[in-house]
């Protein structure tokens, strides 16, 4: 019974920014889970790579090239799902980020507009395609970020948009239910590509960051942490789990 809450045998899911990072690790862990995942990013190497480590470790995957700003790669994105594996039951927004720090005073408007177009009008058109394809049962999981909730000096534009994602969670819950569970994840410092160039370090800098930090959890998050996160929200054992956004940050 227990393992049955956690399993997604039968399930597909579309993981966007599925090519490394959080989102390699969360269609890892899905996948091991059962599900059939529909990896999607643009770099199509790192989606393909993903997919077939999914699949030589004995799951389902397909590699999707898709620009998550664009409104028909997304629905193209949606149909590929239901043409490969018959359905769609999970939707993960990870796709985001902003390499760019600069005070918001000094934030050209151009990275303004990338930055709220990536990381929050994304995911509302990628959650409403996605709820118009699903059906009774579905799962939408948010990823945002602790800058959401938090003073990120150069990072106010991100920060913005995270928080719009906080509060489009809470919407589309109550909205898209009993039908659609939407729930967000925020995380904490997990050492990604995108974290290291925004905050301009390298490997050797991480054991500083580790200590400044001070994590209660004593140690700085993976990939791994996220998957663990989504596999719970996304599993059976989340059933009453919905409007949810929820810190995975070693407790930051």
């Amino acid at each position: 019974m227990s393992l049955e809450l956690f399993d997604l045998t039968g399930d597909v899911a579309v993981v966007t920014g599925a090519g490394r990072g959080i989102g390699e690790g969360i269609a890892k862990v899905l996948a091991g889970a059962g599900a059939a995942v529909v990896c999607a990013a643009r770099r199509t190497d790192e989606i393909e790579r993903v997919a077939t480590e999914i699949r030589d470790a004995g799951g389902k995957a397909i590699a999707v090239s898709t620009d998550v700003t664009d409104d028909a790669a997304v629905e193209a994105l949606a149909q590929a799902a239901v043409d490969e594996f018959g359905r769609l039951d999970i939707w993960v927004n990870n796709a985001g980020g902003s390499p760019i720090q600069a005070k918001l005073v000094k934030l050209d408007r151009a990275e303004w507009d990338r930055t709220l177009l990536l990381n929050l009008t994304a995911v509302w058109v990628c959650s409403s395609v996605a709820a118009r394809v699903m059906e009774d049962g579905g799962r939408i999981l948010n990823i945002s970020s602790r800058a959401a909730d938090q003073t990120v000096v150069g990072s106010g534009h991100y920060a913005a948009a995270k928080a719009g994602v906080n509060s489009l969670t809470k919407t589309m819950a109550k909205e898209l239910g009993p039908r659609i569970r939407v729930n967000c994840i925020m995380p904490g410092a997990v050492p990604t590509e995108i974290m290291m160039e925004a905050l301009r370090l390298g490997d050797d800098d991480l054991p500083q960051l580790e200590k400044a930090l001070r994590l209660p959890a004593g140690r700085l998050g993976t990939p791994t942490d996220l998957g663990a996160a989504a596999l719970y929200l996304c599993s059976p054992g989340a059933s009453w789990v919905t409007g949810q956004v929820i810190g995975i940050d070693g407790g930051m």
